[in-house]
């Protein structure tokens, strides 16, 4: 049988959760949320990328990704930093969807799910 290895488990969720060769991560949020959409983005997407290496893999195996901006107009500016995360090398399947965030000063959020 195949352990399930869940990081951060805190509250409601845990922050990552590896099974078998892939790594899901929950939604990451910005610790600052006092940056604008690209600055946000940019800490959610490190984020992501320690947690990544903790499960054992990297953004190069990043699957898919959903992205939630709470005002679609912050998508250029999320999309600056996500294109630099990137360098266009090894997209996911992505998703960019407009949503009422629960608190109003998050301007983005992203999940992804990640080969290992």
């Amino acid at each position: 049988m195949t352990a399930i290895v869940r990081h951060e488990s805190k509250g409601i969720l845990s922050s990552a959760v590896e099974y078998g060769d892939t790594v899901y991560l929950a939604g990451i949020t910005a610790d600052d949320q006092k940056q604008d959409a690209k600055g946000q983005a940019a800490q959610i997407l490190a984020t992501i990328d320690r947690l990544l290496k903790a499960c054992g893999s990297d953004k190069s195996k990043v699957l898919t990704a959903t992205i939630w901006v709470s005002d679609i107009r912050n998508r250029p500016l999320m999309n600056e930093a996500w294109n630099a995360w990137t360098e266009g090398k090894n997209l996911p399947a992505r998703a960019c969807i407009e949503s009422k965030m629960a608190d109003p000063n998050c301007l983005v959020e992203i999940q992804v799910v990640a080969a290992k």
